[in-house]
Parts: structure tokens; sequence; C-alpha cells
């Protein structure tokens, strides 16, 4: 399943990391925006972000643009369901994928490298 795989990649760490897998909700005041990093030597091409409970990806938070090296975007991940598990996917110019699972009200950055 898509949402359980967390792609392991010798060109990429991740260096934020949540272990926490927990369902719950908080209210819905949290704050669920949270800049996205690209500090790997690739170009992102793709970013998809889903809360846990969804079966499929949302839309591609990047549309036609692309975040180069060293580039970053803020994201407001509140879908109104007041989830704060999210599932997120990027997808590289070289066509390598990594998958994480991240708690946006309490992390306010998500960094590749």
């Amino acid at each position: 399943m898509r949402k359980l795989a967390l792609a392991a990649l010798a060109a990429f760490t991740l260096s934020a990391c949540t272990d926490d897998v927990t369902y719950t909700t908080t209210p819905v005041s949290a704050n669920r925006v949270m800049d996205i990093v690209n500090n790997s030597n690739l170009t992102m091409t793709h970013f998809y972000a889903s809360n846990t409970q969804q079966n499929t990806w949302g839309p591609d938070q990047l549309g036609s643009s692309i975040l180069a090296p060293g580039r970053y975007m803020t994201v407001n991940f509140d879908d109104g369901t007041g989830a704060c598990m999210f599932d997120f996917k990027a997808r590289f110019s070289t066509g390598q994928e990594l998958t994480a699972r991240v708690n946006v009200c309490t992390e306010s950055r998500w960094v590749y490298s």
C-alpha cells in the first residue's frame, strides 16, 4: 500500500522525521502551515500530500511549477477535516520518489536533502 511505504534512497536523507503514527485530530485552530524545503541536488517536479485517512493522493502542490534545489514552498495542509497526520510524496527529476508520514500540526518545516 502506498500509504505504508517509506522509500529509502541512497541519494537522499530526510532531515526531519516523526515516529508518531497516531490517528487523533487536534482542534481546527491548529496551525497546519509548513515549509517544504528542497535541499537535494535534484529538482522536485511533484509534491503530493493527503491526510492518512484518505485512500488517494491529493493534488500536486507544485502544479505546473517545480521546486529547484535550494528552494522552498509554503503549504497550508488544512483540508477542513481536523487531521494532523499526512502522507507526503515528493517526485524528483530523475523519477525517484520519497514518501513520509508527517504530523503537520507539530512540524513547521520538512526538508529533503
